[in-house]
């Protein structure tokens, strides 16, 4: 179903029957407006009818007024003006009579069914399906006027259904096709062959009934929707001011007229069939309609005349939808379970359930909590209910409303099939009261004691009589209706003992004998029938509304724990709506902080050690998240921004340092302080995904353990160690390698090592000096031209801003730091340091003739030669995979974050595929492939690197797409699943030698690259890409985007030229360069030392 508001009405106006309705009514309809099932700018009003039962057609006419009355004042009329109506579309919805088994009517019944990619986290109840029915199947197109609807029935209607409005004047009905046998007991429109209405038929007989049957053997049924043009709203509008029809206005009330009870169909949309004549209309008796011959006889009889000489005249068409549906929620116990349990297929309805294998396939858990062995079996529905086990639901119950301390209770009852408990929150007065009723799922509610198929708890009276001792002269007043609704069974207070609970009343009536039958009589007690008037609606939605959070709580903790990609943003949204936040921040906090909080999950599958933190880091990511959603869509500035201000130091200092629980308690502490303002709530939020940075940079730091550093012989003094290294193109699967995602999910990049205009276009060199300092030299431009930068470190202090990646030197600063080289929580200096542990200092150089922000992977290609450089000026010995770990872990500690596959790429030659698991610590394994030797040959010469001329931002676009995964946004969460796909196919088209598929991947990567950080795609990088796709196989922008260099796959061998060539007649595109690539099969690679 849709989610979104779809017609933009002008009023929503919601009657009910009772006063006490009306502020939760209102809540409940300004929540499905804040969650945009309703246009945000309509006016929402919640409608009492009169004391008195005015039908559906006087709540008609009384909510008209209303919506009239309200959109009067606010155009500046001091009285009702028709004229309010010109442009307006409002909508009428009626809630109708008691329904026995949801205790807030009809409309507010929950249904097994969430709304896929919803917004905010909110139940789907019969309301909600009739308002998407209508926003976006039934009104769209429909010109200004009056849509009158009831709220007892589920609509559906063809996806393909479209409802033509060309010619249209008067009053529209719509009817769904229904059995003949059905119509026997509702009703029917008898239409002519142009679709005008000539009669409603409400229980006719069968020849009556056979009249309306349609070429599909079907009739049309009375289903609802009825639309009113402006001008016959006009008309109605007149009534209020029109005697004896003013009675059914709130007008008529306050001016003393007395009640009338006005139906919608059988009396305003009755006059105008055409078959009707007005002696007719105005005299005959019509079923479930005040008598024209009783007492108020003469009112009725007037009333009928006025809509006569008001309305008549006015067309009335029919409008059959063929291949639609209507089920009218009727009184029956069984077809309403039966709804439940077969209409839909969710077992899991916004619920926590503890065992989830407990609930079988055909079961439902609808807004319920289930701890413990609780079992729902095919067929049974928990609904509102809060239980523990163990406790076993069987087939065709029903439990409703249901507290926790029930189920020792319940536990006792030893269920049959097909029963019904419900807890009820009355209110008499002041006092307020639990009333639980039983019934039986087969039983017939209106159906008279005496009639052979009467029954109570499915079994017939008799056999209840004898079982109890109970006469039915104490069920029923004398003259009164004797069925089961009309039953006072249920026992409510005890002149002695209070307040009857469950096991008193339900528990007696279903097991017990006439050993308590005494205790029963004593009781008040109160009919079905009695118990729904008097419910207490808000309690009702109050309780609903307590159990939807509380699960919402008890499923965060669940899929933070268990590490599962449910996206928590609409139960965030949900939650803050609802005035839950500070709960709901709690919980979050407790998960972080790893206690145990309520009955969470236990961690998931491939938690090893480590795992903490990745929950953590996530936990907190979600707290700014929540932050966010209290500042209000759009309000207190930017997400991103800085995040080192000095009163959340404290905190981040304990997290640092490995105190999770007191860095979680700190932060919790200073957010206080800071949920006043928007602006202040964003500026925490950017706060707490600062401490989730930490945490994840310290998950990653558990790479460590997988750099493996030997001792060999240390070169003389003066002699240089110098390596070089290819730079990298990332075929498919980049930024899968990014943490968390590459240890929450697991990452697949496949890339290869390449040489730029035939060279290793990355390097570094190292020896050891005499004089006990450090002399750090990065050159750009090349090894030997370009720009030097020099750096000379003769204290620790001068090393203290090796983590801020900004400060001048800080790569080769952190080189030296995360290589062991100098420890910085040494007592001894410097120099100190550098003599005894390496007999003099150290001369570092570091070098790229690649642009600044290429997306070749320099910075990590640079500090994996820089690490080989020192190590081996050192005299230190390592391997490839120690060189691509220990990179991971420089980068955490630079704090500038990134993934693996960058070292991969440069740092191990030829063509690869680079793999992490799903769990920490982070292990990165590398397999080299072994494409046919011609596949090699012909991609180097199919391959052009071009230099869009665009600086890429990759920091930014990496801020985005790590909070983006730790939201776990669906469309992000099913992206990044496609992108280890692809490398993964990627890399079989490479082992196979196909270019073609190779290239089928390369623009697949680019197009999932796109949907991992929107905006990285330049307007000349496009332009660039569109102009060249004639030559190529497949394109992508190298690493992340945003700019830096493109690479093709050129349909056929060496277009160089041919690539310029059109680049250079396309305007526009700035400063851009064109330059071959040869594949490099050695990747790193040591020199002879100098």
């Amino acid at each position: 179903m849709s989610v979104s508001g779809g017609f933009s009405w002008t009023v929503v106006v919601l009657t009910c029957q009772r006063k006490d309705s009306v502020y939760s009514f209102q809540r409940e309809l300004e929540l499905r407006q804040q969650h945009g099932s309703l246009s945000r700018g309509a006016l929402v009003l919640t409608v009492p009818d009169r004391q008195e039962p005015l039908g559906s057609g006087g709540a008609t006419l009384n909510a008209l007024l209303v919506a009239a009355e309200h959109l009067s004042n606010r155009a500046g009329h001091t009285v009702v003006t028709a004229d309010v109506l010109d442009d307006a579309h409002i909508l009428i919805l009626h809630t109708g009579r008691d329904f026995p088994w949801s205790s807030c009517s009809r409309a507010f019944c929950w249904l097994p069914l969430e709304r896929p990619h919803q917004r905010v986290q909110s139940p789907v109840c019969c309301l909600d399906l009739l308002l998407d029915c209508l926003n976006n199947q039934i009104c769209p197109a429909s010109p200004p006027g009056v849509w009158v609807c009831s709220t007892d029935m589920i609509l559906t209607i063809p996806p393909n259904y479209v409802l033509s409005w060309e010619g249209f004047s008067g009053v529209r009905v719509l009817a769904l096709p229904g059995d003949p046998s059905y119509a026997a007991n509702h009703g029917v429109y008898l239409a002519d062959h142009q679709g005008q209405v000539r009669d409603i038929i409400y229980r006719g007989t069968v020849e009556h009934i056979q009249q309306a049957v349609m070429p599909d053997g079907k009739v049309p049924l009375v289903s609802g929707p009825v639309f009113f043009s402006r001008d016959v709203a006009e008309k109605l509008l007149q009534t209020h001011v029109t005697p004896p029809l003013d009675g059914c206005t709130y007008l008529g009330l306050d001016s003393g007229a007395p009640p009338l009870q006005v139906s919608l169909f059988l009396d305003v949309l009755k006059c105008l069939c055409s078959d009707q004549t007005p002696d007719q209309f105005v005299h005959e008796e019509r079923v479930s309609c005040r008598s024209a011959a009783g007492p108020q006889g003469a009112v009725v009889r007037s009333g009928r005349a006025e809509l006569w000489r008001i309305l008549r005249g006015t067309p009335l068409s029919l409008a059959y939808i063929p291949g639609g549906r209507y089920d009218y929620l009727t009184l029956s116990g069984k077809q309403h379970v039966k709804r439940l349990t077969c209409d839909w297929t969710d077992r899991n309805i916004l619920s926590h359930i503890q065992r989830e294998r407990g609930v079988s396939e055909g079961g439902r858990a609808i807004n319920s909590v289930l701890e413990g062995d609780v079992a729902v079996a095919t067929g049974a529905v928990v609904q509102h209910c809060h239980l523990q086990g163990p406790l076993d639901v069987p087939a065709g119950c029903l439990l409703s409303g249901l507290e926790v301390t029930s189920s020792s209770h319940i536990r006792q009852l030893a269920l049959a099939n097909d029963i019904i408990i419900q807890r009820h929150r009355i209110q008499l007065g002041e006092l307020k009261l639990n009333v639980y009723t039983v019934m039986g799922a087969q039983d017939d509610l209106e159906v008279s004691s005496d009639a052979s198929s009467a029954s109570f708890l499915n079994q017939t009276w008799s056999l209840f009589y004898s079982r109890t001792g109970i006469q039915p002269e104490e069920l029923w007043l004398t003259g009164g209706q004797r069925s089961l609704l009309e039953a006072r069974l249920f026992p409510v207070l005890h002149p002695r003992g209070g307040a009857v609970g469950l096991e008193g009343g339900v528990g007696w009536l279903l097991n017990g004998d006439g050993g308590s039958l005494r205790r029963w009589r004593e009781a008040w007690r109160l009919s079905l029938k009695e118990v729904l008037t008097l419910t207490h609606q808000e309690a009702e939605l109050r309780w609903r509304e307590e159990l939807l959070f509380l699960a919402g709580r008890r499923r965060v903790i669940d899929s933070l724990k268990s590490r599962t990609d449910t996206c928590l943003l609409p139960c965030f949204r949900a939650a803050v709506l609802g005035g839950q936040q500070g709960a709901l921040l709690e919980t979050l906090d407790c998960i972080a902080a790893g206690s145990k909080v309520e009955l969470g999950a236990e961690p998931g599958p491939g938690a090893g050690p480590g795992a903490q933190l990745g929950v953590a880091a996530r936990c907190l990511s979600c707290i700014a998240d929540v932050l966010v959603c209290i500042a209000g869509e759009g309000r207190g500035g930017l997400r991103s921004g800085p995040a080192a201000n000095k009163a959340w130091s404290s905190a981040y200092l304990l997290l640092e340092q490995g105190d999770l629980r007191g860095g979680i308690h700190a932060l919790a502490t200073q957010r206080a302080h800071w949920l006043s303002r928007p602006d202040l709530l964003v500026r925490a939020a950017r706060h707490y995904e600062g401490a989730g940075q930490v945490l994840l940079r310290q998950a990653v730091m558990s790479s460590q353990r997988f750099v493996s550093i030997g001792r060999g012989e240390v070169p003389p003094l003066e002699e240089w160690q110098e390596v070089e290294c290819p730079a990298r193109l990332d075929l498919a699967g980049g930024w899968s390698d990014t943490p968390p995602i590459a240890f929450e999910l697991g990452g697949s990049v496949t890339n290869v090592a390449v040489k730029v205009d035939g060279k290793r276009p990355i390097g570094a060199r190292a020896r050891r000096i005499r004089e006990p300092r450090l002399l750090l030299v990065s050159h750009t431009g090349g090894r030997d031209g370009g720009v030097s930068t020099e750096t000379v470190c003769e204290s620790l202090d001068d090393l203290k801003d090796h983590c801020q990646p900004h400060a001048p030197g800080a790569l080769l600063k952190a080189v030296c730091v995360c290589s062991g080289l100098v420890s910085l929580s040494s007592q001894h200096p410097l120099g100190d340091q550098l003599m005894q542990q390496w007999g003099g200092g150290v001369e570092l150089h570091s070098w790229s003739i690649l642009p600044t922000g290429s997306g070749l992977g320099t910075s990590s290609i640079l500090a994996g030669a820089l690490l080989a450089a020192v190590y081996r000026c050192t005299g230190r010995t390592y391997d490839t995979d120690s060189l691509i770990h220990a990179v991971l872990h420089l980068e955490q500690i630079l704090t500038t974050g990134g993934g693996w596959q960058d070292q991969v790429g440069g740092l191990v030659g030829g063509v690869k595929v680079g793999r992490s698991k799903a769990s920490l610590p982070l292990q990165v394994e590398v397999e080299r492939l072994s494409p046919p030797d011609d596949f090699l040959v012909s991609l180097e010469q199919h391959l052009v690197l071009v230099y869009t001329g665009k600086t890429r931002l990759a920091r930014n676009l990496l801020q985005d797409v790590v909070r983006s995964w730790y939201s776990r946004l669906p469309s992000m969460v099913q992206n990044a699943q496609q992108l280890v796909a692809n490398a993964e196919e990627c890399a079989r088209a490479c082992s196979d030698g196909s270019l073609s598929r190779l290239g089928l991947c390369l623009d697949r990567s680019w197009q999932q690259k796109k949907l991992m950080a929107p905006g990285c795609e330049p307007g000349s990088v496009r332009t660039m890409m569109e102009v060249l796709k004639p030559l190529v196989l497949g394109q992508s922008q190298a690493g992340a985007g945003g700019g830096g260099f493109l690479f093709l796959l050129a349909r056929q061998p060496r277009q160089q030229q041919a690539v310029l060539q059109v680049l250079n007649n396309t305007p526009g595109l700035g400063d851009f360069s064109v330059h071959s690539v040869e594949l490099d099969m050695d990747g790193i690679t040591v020199l002879k030392p100098s």
